[in-house]
């Protein structure tokens, strides 16, 4: 039976979702925990796609495959009881077999949270950016709007990407104002490698004047890496929930 499975996780410890040698990573902690609960059968998991070291999820999915017989909302309490502190299954649920965890989505929202306090909040350092400057937030709204629809990303992705498809659909971006951090939230039928961080830095040199937000067009056409910002730090990167049709 095939199981649908909805996870969240603390990046800060793990050296990225994938499997790496001799590195602590999320797939293999799970994938682990699995094995252990099914009595020492290796058991594979398929995800969404993939969070770079230091990104976290709060809605990350990820599909197998059992022969074991577990209501499906036991396996929750079934499968936390191996898994580390910092990755919690929160939902599980029988799916057709045909059911795939990353050729199925429709969309995947990611959240960027940027601390604007003018010192550090300790407690919040592995789960924002410190950027205490002052932002033009009506300048990075106004860049949003051309950033959004489908455009060829190759500005917006890391330069050393294997991915020969570089255009991808933006659906929304939003900025959110939530006490002293500002919430950027991107929903889209996909992301390139590094996109989200290549977007928020971006934006914030838009918010800084350091870019005119109408030269965001002649950033996209100009499929260059270098026209756009910065690519911020990953543990201030979300990814939020994945869509599916059902």
């Amino acid at each position: 039976m095939r199981i649908k499975c909805i996870v969240s996780y603390d990046g800060t410890q793990f050296h990225g979702y994938q499997i790496q040698p001799m590195k602590r990573t999320v797939q293999q902690e799970i994938e682990s925990a699995l094995t252990k609960l099914h009595k020492g059968q290796n058991v594979k998991i398929y995800a969404s796609g993939r969070t770079d070291a230091g990104v976290h999820a709060v809605g990350q999915v990820f599909h197998f495959d059992t022969k074991m017989n577990i209501p499906e909302e036991k396996w929750p309490y079934a499968l936390n009881r191996y898994l580390p502190e910092d990755i919690v299954l929160q939902e599980a649920k029988y799916v057709p077999s045909d059911f795939h965890a990353r050729y199925d989505t429709t969309a995947k929202e990611y959240r960027y949270i940027i601390s604007q306090r003018e010192i550090i909040d300790v407690f919040k350092r592995n789960y924002s950016y410190h950027f205490p400057f002052r932002l033009d937030l009506t300048a990075i709204r106004r860049a949003c709007t051309h950033l959004c629809g489908t455009h060829d990303f190759t500005s917006f992705c890391a330069a050393k990407t294997e991915v020969e498809d570089k255009v991808r659909t933006i659906y929304s971006i939003q900025v959110i104002e939530e006490g002293t951090d500002i919430i950027f939230s991107f929903k889209g039928n996909g992301f390139l490698y590094n996109m989200v961080r290549i977007l928020v830095g971006t934006l914030l040199n838009v918010g800084q004047g350091l870019t005119d937000p109408d030269s965001i067009p002649s950033i996209i056409e100009g499929r260059d890496r270098s026209l756009s910002g910065k690519t911020v730090p990953g543990h201030g990167l979300y990814l939020w929930k994945v869509y599916y049709d059902n």
